[in-house]
């Protein structure tokens, strides 16, 4: 990985535009539940799908119903790292798959032990916040590592004070792939903007498929540029629709 520092330049309008949701498009807090758009940034977000030909998807890792609380249903979601969508417009009726009986419970088992952490079920994917607790991180990781060795099918993604337990399905990479097959994405130049550990995936698709991708914040990243926080995300936002 490089250390991408050059300003993305302007989308056209045969981008398909994939758009992480915290860090990205909203502040990290210390409780994801408070985390909301920037007034004014759902307007924003409505004329960039409307110039693009509605190819702009939120990418999250947070489980699609929760998503879809905080942007606008008009737009494309994926949530869960890509395994739950919702096409604008469409509710979040489907069935939600659970992670393993005996995950959960372990995985309980080590936050109840630790003051500060606490554990969040996004249908399958398990995410460990310890954001209250910046100094568990090596010891929750380790413990962490060691339940999973007993389940297959899951694997360790560590991110930004949170560290979470996926299936192998889970991939915003493969998640971006996939919607690149379809309309309305098909036949686009893909762009992913993210900030965290789990966009890395994405990042390298969009690269492979000839498109680019920005990397929001510090630290080396597979990205081609670079953009500082999510006021600048806003900003170059802002800078697309200006130069429509």
């Amino acid at each position: 990985m490089s250390k991408p520092q050059s300003f993305p330049p302007l989308l056209d309008r045969n981008a398909a535009l994939f758009l992480d949701f915290d860090g990205t498009l909203s502040p990290l807090q210390d409780d994801p539940d408070a985390v909301f758009l920037e007034p004014g940034m759902d307007a924003i977000l409505m004329k960039i799908s409307s110039m693009l030909g509605g190819a702009l998807a939120i990418l999250s890792g947070r489980d699609l119903t929760d998503l879809s609380k905080r942007v606008p249903n008009a737009l494309w979601r994926f949530g869960n790292h890509g395994l739950r969508a919702a096409a604008p417009g469409h509710a979040t009726t489907d069935k939600i798959p659970t992670a393993p009986d005996a995950l959960v419970t372990s995985l309980i088992t080590i936050v109840d032990s630790h003051t500060g952490v606490r554990l969040e079920e996004k249908g399958p994917v398990l995410a460990v916040h310890y954001r209250a607790a910046p100094d568990k991180g090596d010891e929750l990781t380790r413990q962490l590592e060691d339940v999973l060795s007993r389940h297959s099918d899951y694997s360790l993604q560590s991110g930004k004070m949170v560290l979470e337990a996926k299936p192998s399905g889970a991939n915003k990479g493969v998640c971006l792939q996939e919607a690149m097959e379809t309309a309305p994405f098909a036949g686009r130049t893909p762009v992913m903007i993210g900030d965290d550990k789990t966009d890395e995936d994405a990042f390298l698709v969009a690269n492979r498929l000839g498109g680019w991708s920005v990397k929001v914040g510090d630290g080396d990243s597979a990205a081609n540029y670079r953009l500082g926080s999510h006021h600048d995300v806003a900003a170059y936002l802002q800078q697309v629709l200006g130069d429509v």
